[in-house]
């Protein structure tokens, strides 16, 4: 008999491929409008991360917008205001910002004047709307804005049912205020670079809110209020949250880069046995001709015949001596570039990490 932990696996594997079937039959054509609100219910009641996984099962999915693409819109919409109307579907740009309020020139700081009014979606849902997606010059500006505009402190008053999507690992801190604070970190390692966005929360209690729950809380929407201060409780809980994460990040760098430093490692190891092996299986083969040559002399019936054996011999030895120095001499070389590429790699595996603070705010939850 299973286990009650299996039990209840399998009572919510097949709790969600009973939902994932409701929400099929209801996308399909002539759905009644009974199916159609029971499908929303189903939604609205659960969890956000539970909602993207039966979306994936559904029928439409191919239209549902990923959560890079939900944060675009949602940076499209903060940046634009109202040089746009926004929809469910995208929206409508009447003109480009700019700093005289009217359409923009393409100068500093503003949008490329190229950039075509009119109907943007994402993804595209009718043939005359522009695709709007990361790489687009809108959106690519819309991004540089937000990276480049400074952030003052502030107090977020973060509304939970304003947000319409249930997010269950929030719901605790609902009632709770705390401090977030928001950081770039820019890594440097193995000739590359990376750049991550560090995000750490904490309760004026000194709870720390776990995994991925602090980047979860900045997605809800938010009114302003004016920023009191930091207490030292504050500031020391939320230090150490970002301390943590901070080693945690670069611990994960450090093993993936500890990975590519042994397969390049590996690959000049297996060259080197390669060329090793390919110099001993000649040289092996050489001393069996050199055997067979003395054999053969030793049998010979004429002088002749023994000084044209003896010759071979000495031009086969000969070959065996170089083929000897050579094997010695490319060991040397292999030796120098192995020393030489690891000296490059460590070199190279030596992180160099710049920090940034994007923005610290107080919040609360309501």
């Amino acid at each position: 008999m299973p286990d009650g932990t299996a039990s209840g696996h399998w009572s919510i594997k097949r709790r969600h491929g009973k939902i994932a079937r409701i929400l099929q039959t209801a996308s399909h054509t002539g759905q009644n409008a009974a199916m159609v609100k029971t499908r929303q219910i189903l939604l609205e009641n659960f969890d956000e991360e539970v909602q993207d996984k039966l979306r994936v099962r559904a029928e439409d999915s191919r239209s549902a917008r990923n959560r890079f693409e939900r944060m675009l819109m949602d940076i499209t919409r903060a940046e634009l205001g109202d040089c746009a109307s926004f929809d469910d579907d995208g929206f409508n740009l009447h003109r480009l910002p700019s700093p005289a309020g009217g359409r923009g020139g393409g100068g500093e700081g503003e949008p490329d004047a190229d950039i075509p009014l009119g109907r943007y979606e994402l993804p595209r849902r009718s043939g005359e709307a522009h695709l709007y997606r990361i790489h687009h010059p809108l959106a690519q500006w819309v991004t540089q804005q937000a990276k480049s505009r400074k952030l003052d402190s502030a107090k977020l008053m973060f509304d939970y049912d304003a947000y319409g999507t249930r997010v269950s690992t929030l719901e605790p801190y609902r009632g709770k205020a705390g401090w977030l604070t928001c950081k770039l970190l820019i890594v440097e390692a193995l000739g590359n670079q990376e750049q991550h966005i560090l995000v750490a929360a904490t309760t004026t209690d000194g709870v720390v809110l776990a995994e991925d729950d602090p980047e979860k809380l900045l997605r809800l929407p938010a009114t302003t209020r004016a920023a009191g201060l930091f207490h030292d409780a504050g500031n020391a809980a939320l230090a150490a949250d970002v301390e943590n994460r901070r080693t945690q990040l670069l611990r994960e760098i450090n093993q993936r880069n500890l990975g590519y430093f042994e397969q390049e490692v590996q690959k000049l190891d297996a060259w080197a046995d390669d060329l090793k092996l390919g110099l001993e299986q000649e040289i092996k083969e050489i001393d069996r001709e050199i055997k067979e040559v003395r054999r053969t002399a030793a049998t010979s019936p004429t002088l002749q015949e023994k000084l044209a054996h003896q010759k071979r011999q000495r031009e086969l030895e000969s070959r065996r001596s170089k083929l000897r120095r050579e094997l010695f001499d490319r060991q040397d070389e292999i030796e120098a570039e192995r020393n030489d590429l690891i000296s490059q790699l460590e070199a190279q595996l030596q992180q160099q990490v710049e920090e940034r603070t994007l923005f610290t705010i107080e919040w609360e939850l309501q």
